[in-house]
């Protein structure tokens, strides 16, 4: 089965509209491995066509007419045979029952509608007057439509997804491999107090890379089902950590405000997750959206990092106790320079504490310097 062309790669990423929520839901409510997706593959298999409205409220039911009022649990088998009546079928919200069978759908017909086939132009009318997704069998097309608040969606047979799944997959491989790297280097640059602007914003740079390209193989574990289980546990595997690392990053290096200007964590966040692929590209940009200037001059202007980023490398430091110690020393190489007894001089921090992230530092301190120079 055809589907919809997809972009290789997301232009705009992170925060999911409503629109996109609706979508996403959808294809898990369809896809293989749940009784709704067992029954309309049965429906394709028959060559009957059907429509199916998952969902009813008011609007809906003033939609219907003729049929039959049924409200008996949903099976995929009574999916099956209910579609070779002539007429929609209209199930709960849930997906738990069929409430009626063999209806007329009626909606709006000064509803816009690209669509031309009497059944998909009814199922496209039908979702952009409830909030509703509606499924559409095409029995002369063989393919399965959603229609999802004015979307339209075409199933794809497994194999094809995991396909373009797998090719996802190995460039997040890559492009973490890369991440790793650059990580690697901004952790020993951050000991010699080194870093400049330019090195912070590649690093942001890779993370937000790898969280895009990962949001997007999510979307193909939703859509895969039970098929996607595999898939799954690579990508958890792959992306852990990315997204803690990518709060920190920003927390290390956001700009103190100034009158010129101020960014608080939350809007570099947005910034970033705002970008679009292109902007993401340039480094200057993705320095502006961190609330640097990002002119050329200003990726090499250094910077020193607040120390949240190797404080949450020590084992078993709780989050408000790194917070206390940054706040406290005010900066990373203090933090480095601190002695046991002055660890201790802050709330919460006793002795073995302080030993813990004396020692788990100074580990850190020379494990990054080795890997950059040996």
């Amino acid at each position: 089965m055809a589907a919809n062309d997809r972009a290789a790669a997301p232009g705009k990423s992170g925060g999911s509209s409503r629109a996109e929520r609706m979508m996403r839901a959808a294809l898990s409510a369809v896809a293989p491995g749940t009784a709704l997706r067992d029954g309309l593959e049965r429906v394709l298999r028959g060559n009957t066509g059907g429509l199916i409205v998952l969902g009813s409220d008011k609007t809906v039911e003033t939609m219907c007419t003729g049929g039959f009022v049924l409200d008996v649990e949903f099976t995929a088998t009574r999916l099956r045979e209910l579609c070779k009546l002539d007429g929609g079928i209209v199930v709960s919200s849930d997906l738990s029952k069929i409430l009626r069978a063999g209806v007329q759908l009626v909606p709006d017909p000064t509803i816009p509608t690209e669509e031309t086939g009497t059944r998909h132009r009814t199922a496209d009318r039908v979702s952009k007057q409830v909030s509703f997704t509606v499924v559409s069998v095409s029995q002369s097309m063989r393919l399965i439509a959603l229609y999802v608040d004015g979307q339209r969606r075409v199933l794809e047979d497994s194999a094809a997804i995991l396909s373009r799944a797998n090719q996802a997959l190995a460039t997040l491989e890559r492009y973490k491999l890369r991440l790793d790297e650059v990580a690697g280097t901004l952790s020993a640059l951050e000991i010699e107090d080194l870093v400049t602007v330019r090195d912070v914003s590649a690093v942001a740079q890779r993370l937000e890379m790898v969280r895009r390209i990962a949001t997007e193989i999510a979307e193909y574990v939703v859509e895969l089902g039970t098929d996607g289980r595999l898939l799954a546990l690579q990508l958890d595997e792959l992306i852990a950590g990315v997204e803690p690392e990518r709060e920190l990053v920003v927390r290390d290096y956001v700009p103190e405000p100034t009158a010129k200007r101020s960014r608080t964590v939350e809007e570099a966040l947005y910034e970033l997750d705002a970008l679009t692929h292109a902007e993401l590209l340039e480094l200057s940009t993705v320095a502006r959206a961190l609330g640097y200037t990002g002119s050329p001059e200003a990726l090499d202007t250094a910077v020193s990092p607040r120390g949240f980023r190797l404080l949450a490398k020590v084992p078993r430091l709780p989050g408000a106790i790194i917070d206390r110690l940054v706040e406290h020393f005010g900066g990373l190489q203090k933090l480095l320079a601190a002695s046991v007894d002055d660890l201790q001089t802050v709330d919460g921090v006793g002795e073995a504490r302080a030993r813990s992230v004396r020692e788990g530092l100074s580990r850190l301190a020379e494990s990054s310097i080795l890997e950059r120079y040996v």
